[in-house]
């Protein structure tokens, strides 16, 4: 029986923390990960192959909202899922409206998170 292809999910945040957990969440979930420390670094490598990107909002030079508009507008329209752990003068609305396929506050939670992966995957 042929092996599934990996489901993969680019992961995006300043802080390396955030990024080692959501990468073990995910592969607990069956989910490759790819880690990016800034917006920047995730744009150079491409979004090809993807499954969903999960961005923080509060990054520089690019911050989530960016990823978010420059993501879900590209030819793959790959979904976008928001994470933050700051006070926002947004609603979770504003960024579904936006296109975003979820929003979650830190500390995540692993169990809303994968299902809403589950979901699209």
């Amino acid at each position: 029986m042929p092996t599934p292809p990996v489901r993969t999910v680019a992961v995006i945040d300043d802080d390396r923390r955030v990024l080692t957990s959501l990468a073990n969440l995910l592969a607990s979930g069956g989910y490759g990960t790819r880690a990016y420390e800034s917006a920047l670094d995730f744009f150079s490598a491409g979004d090809s192959g993807l499954v969903c990107v999960i961005t923080d909002l509060g990054m520089r030079p690019i911050d989530g909202i960016q990823v978010l508009d420059r993501t879900v507008h590209s030819d793959a329209a790959t979904p976008v899922i928001i994470i933050t752990g700051k006070p926002s003068e947004h609603t979770e609305d504003y960024y579904l409206q936006r296109g975003a396929l979820g929003f979650f506050r830190k500390p995540v939670d692993g169990d809303a998170l994968l299902d809403l992966l589950d979901s699209i995957a």
